[in-house]
């Protein structure tokens, strides 16, 4: 049955759509637009993306809540935090805080909250070992936060570690941070599901790629003009603590199996 459905996104630069070009605008596109314009084939559609890029999860609580919860939306995504697990100000009881103030505000305005678990960043930038634990141990804590929201308001989740296309190159931008329009198509498909399964008709976004493939020229401007500079900020913020973090699990005594301590 058609219905009018009110669809409200929160987050970062994935929600923006950082990664999937749109070929009729030149400006990004992104899951959350994909999920919309699918929804829109089978109800009335209003769509507010409220994201901004670089936003951490003090960002969407002072600056983008209030406008969501104004919007009264039917869905509402929150998929922020990972832009906080990068700075060495990280502070895994503030990031919780926020997260469960912003689902809390959000099912309490009526909407159904889309939210995600999110996977080892660290293996799909192919760091070693002993750089990608400590960076794991913030998206545990980060997820923990989500798993927290989904116990309490429930709501429809995407377990992005459980995708089969999460560790192809094909799914992710130059940048391997945000993804390529495959990783956004998979998304908006994966979130079209759980909407149908939740009564919602959505119908599958199209897989079909649209915008421009990849290119050699281009993805060298980027690693230049954007991913050097961007590198070398998170480096000089980050190195000192995961070189630390890393040192301190390299050094730290640990029984050997079957001898007791």
């Amino acid at each position: 049955m058609r219905r009018y459905v009110r669809f409200v996104a929160l987050g970062d630069s994935t929600t923006v759509g950082l990664g999937d070009v749109d070929p009729a605008t030149g400006a990004w596109r992104g899951w959350a637009r994909l999920l919309a314009e699918a929804l829109a084939e089978r109800h009335d559609v209003s769509f507010l993306n409220l994201a901004p890029t670089g936003a951490q999860t003090l960002e969407v609580r002072r600056d983008q809540l209030p406008e969501a919860v104004a919007h009264r939306a039917d869905l509402a995504s929150l998929v922020v935090g990972v832009n906080d697990t990068f700075r060495s100000a990280w502070d895994p009881l503030a990031v919780r805080e926020r997260i469960v103030d912003c689902a809390a505000a959000l099912h309490a305005s009526g909407a159904v909250l889309l939210t995600v678990r999110f996977h080892d960043h660290g293996a799909v930038f192919g760091l070693p070992g002993l750089l990608r634990r400590p960076l794991l141990t913030r998206l545990d804590a980060l997820n923990a936060a989500y798993d927290e929201v989904w116990a309490r308001w429930g709501g429809l989740r995407v377990d992005l570690a459980a995708e089969a296309v999460i560790l192809d190159r094909s799914a992710w931008y130059v940048d391997r941070l945000h993804p390529s329009e495959v990783g956004h198509r998979t998304l908006a498909t994966a979130f079209a599901a759980r909407l149908t399964a939740h009564g919602i008709d959505c119908p599958a976004p199209s897989t079909v790629l649209d915008g421009p493939g990849p290119d050699a020229w281009r993805d060298l401007w980027w690693t230049v003009r954007k991913g050097a500079p961007w590198v070398g900020r998170r480096a000089r913020d980050l190195a000192p603590w995961a070189v630390r973090m890393a040192w301190s699990e390299l050094t730290t005594t640990r029984p050997v199996a079957g001898v007791p301590e």
